[in-house]
């Protein structure tokens, strides 16, 4: 089993399409909080004191904390937000209708120009396998990885993100 937790809130992502390309910092604060949380879910577990985090700076802030209180800490690229190609970084607003049309006709499909699709990254979540117990990722990573069943995910059933700084508890060969 590993646990992964969602990076803190990110500075500027408001009203942004933020996926794996778009790399926002988050206050120290929270990201020093989170690794508390993390440091005592290692202790109190009698886990190794490792982890392993997406290379975005919203997660990878936490595993420098980490890092300053002796765990070995690295990134992994695998464990990055899905990337929403051209979409990434840019105001909601500013996309047009129709590519939201688009997307949620081939929800699972649909290439993001330069980006990937839902397809690409449930894969990625799903063969990811944990080096260690603890991560720090994205929420929709840990959503593609949550995701159960033989049914692919609609717009309907997709559920919502992790919220910030909370954790999933996932078995290492999770579907």
């Amino acid at each position: 089993m590993f646990t992964i937790w969602r990076h803190p809130r990110p500075r500027g992502a408001e009203g942004r399409c933020i996926g794996g390309r778009t790399d926002l910092p988050v206050d120290p604060r929270k990201a020093k909080r989170l690794a508390h949380r993390i440091r005592a879910h290692a202790r109190r577990r009698g886990l190794p004191r490792e982890v392993i985090t997406s290379p975005l700076q919203r997660a990878a802030d936490v595993g420098r904390w980490l890092k300053r209180w002796g765990f070995a800490w690295r990134t992994d690229p695998a464990l990055r937000e899905m990337d929403f190609g051209t979409w990434d970084g840019k105001p909601w607003r500013d996309i047009p209708q129709a590519e939201f049309d688009r997307w949620l006709a081939d929800f699972c499909g649909f290439g993001f120009e330069g980006g990937e699709s839902l397809n690409a990254l449930l894969a990625r979540a799903t063969a990811w396998r944990p080096p260690c117990a603890l991560a720090v990722g994205h929420g929709g990573w840990v959503n593609a990885r949550a995701w159960q069943g033989p049914q692919k995910p609609t717009p309907a059933t997709w559920p919502a993100p992790l919220g910030y700084s909370k954790s999933f508890t996932s078995e290492p060969s999770a579907a």
